[in-house]
């Protein structure tokens, strides 16, 4: 990592640490740069607005987003306290940022009581197996929205 690309994460590190001593949630903070600016900050809210989706990567991409005026983060580049949990990972790729940098890896995360393992294993379970079982219904009326979406002319592909 580059002096600027440090001080970037040393930013994420004690957002994460203000967020918590505030009791927003838990001890995870989150910077995104583009171009060396600072267009998007977030620390974990989770406890703040009772939202289980309010980790700091949302928090920061809402903010980030919202500050480029686009649904997508192309060149910019994500510093982040901790790795991204799946949830986390998820909305980055959806944000299409053009680099991650994260300090605590996510085993850190579970000594600390964060243990997201358990959503990598049920990824991998049968729908319907789950522990919060999932079940298929309606699938072909739902399949007809999808028609309409491919035929849709004016549609902004993301």
């Amino acid at each position: 990592m580059t002096d600027s690309q440090k001080e970037f994460m040393k930013m994420a590190i004690e957002l994460a640490q203000k967020g918590m001593e505030s009791g927003l949630g838990g001890p995870f903070g989150c910077i995104i740069v583009k171009d060396g600016k600072i267009i998007g900050k977030g620390s974990n809210s989770v406890l703040k607005n009772n939202d289980p989706t309010a980790h700091a990567e949302v928090v920061a991409i809402r903010d980030a987003c919202k500050n480029l005026g686009h649904f997508q983060l192309e060149g910019c580049e994500v510093y982040t306290s901790c790795e991204p949990c799946p949830m986390c990972l998820g909305a980055i790729f959806w944000a299409r940022p053009s680099k991650v940098f994260y300090a605590c890896t996510k085993e850190d995360a579970a000594d600390a009581g964060f243990d997201d393992d358990f959503i990598y294993e049920e990824i991998k379970v049968n729908p319907v197996d789950r522990k919060i079982p999932m079940l298929n219904g309606m699938r072909e009326e739902s399949q007809k929205v999808f028609e309409i979406w491919k035929k849709k002319e004016d549609k902004k592909v993301y």
